[in-house]
Order: C-alpha cells, then structure tokens, then sequence
C-alpha cells in the first residue's frame, strides 16, 4: 500500500509526494516539518542541502520548494530512488540529484560543502551519529553548516562532534528532533 505526503510550503505547497510501503519507511510529520522550516527559513534560501536516507523525499523536495538551490538526495533502496527520481520529474525540477548509496561511507563528495543536512536515518539502525562524524571528518560540511537530526531519542551535545551545537529541540510523539549548527574548527 503507497500513501502520501504533502509539501506544506514554497513553490510546491499542497503538492503530494508519493511515499512507497517500506518497512521502517517513516516521513517526517507535516508538524515536524513546518516547525524545522521554520527554524531554517533565514539559512534555506541557496542553501546547498542534503538529504540522507531520503525516504519519501519529504525534506528534499521540501527544501527546493522554499528555495534551496541543490539537494542531494541519497537513499539505499532501489524502489525509493526510482520513487524520487519519477517525484523529481513531475516537479519538473533540475535542483535535485538522486543516487543510491549506503551511507554513509558511500557518500559521494559533493561539488561544494552542503549548508544544510537532513540526517533521519532509521532508528533501529544506529547510523545517525557514524554519519555525523563521517560528515564532519570527511569535511563534507560548510564553515558554518546546519543538520537537522531525527532520532527515537534527545540526543546529547556531547555526542556530536566537538565543534557542533544543538541550537533547539523539540519532541513530537515518538520523534525527537534537534537543529544543530557546525562551527568552523579554530585552529
């Protein structure tokens, strides 16, 4: 069974997403969503994103609706990126590039470092914070970078990379999600 999703703001407000029956699939809910685009509409704007275990594309698509002007968008599953890429193509839009990938070590270098993440990997995998390093360690990130972080859990500041700050949290239902900010490294 397929169900859907709708983008709530931007260009494509009210446009619906298909999100195809896969286990351990979860979009992130409309309510979480509106509250992170919220939090991210003064960095959204030309913001080169990423858009990990995208999923239903929900983030992604999201982002170029209110103006970023790339998302990569990287799923394992070979149904999700077929699903994207159709998505993609009836947006009619040229500002997504959709791979498949195990992240996160088979995360391609980007063209320039990603101003914004999305990491919502699913939970039972524990790849959220492996990610977090590799993104960091891999300098794959801009000097001054957000992530938005999905997890079953709060997270902790001290699990992340040193030069990370949880800017705000917030938990819906089962969802615990956090805006984190990277601070270019002092030297």
């Amino acid at each position: 069974m397929q169900g859907v999703i709708r983008i709530i703001g931007g260009e494509w407000r009210g446009r619906k997403l298909k999100v195809p029956s896969i286990p351990h699939l979860r979009p992130t809910p409309d309510r979480v969503r509106e509250t992170l685009f919220n939090w991210l509409a003064p960095m959204i704007a030309g913001a080169n994103c990423l858009d990990a275990f995208a999923g239903s594309g929900a983030l992604g698509f999201e982002a170029i609706s209110r103006g970023a002007s790339q998302v990569v968008m990287v799923d394992e599953s070979v149904v999700v990126v077929k699903l994207l890429r159709e998505e993609a193509e009836m947006l009619k839009t040229t500002k997504a590039e959709i791979y498949r990938a195990s992240l996160p070590t088979q995360l391609k270098i980007p063209a320039k470092p990603f101003d914004i993440v999305f990491l919502d990997p699913p939970y039972q995998a524990n790849l959220l914070l492996p990610c977090c390093v590799f993104l960091e360690e891999q300098n794959f990130l801009a000097d001054e970078a957000y992530i938005y972080l999905e997890a079953h859990e709060k997270m902790a500041e001290s699990d992340l990379p040193a030069n990370w700050q949880i800017m705000k949290s917030k938990r819906a239902g089962q969802v615990a999600y956090h805006l984190v900010r990277r601070f270019v490294k002092l030297r």
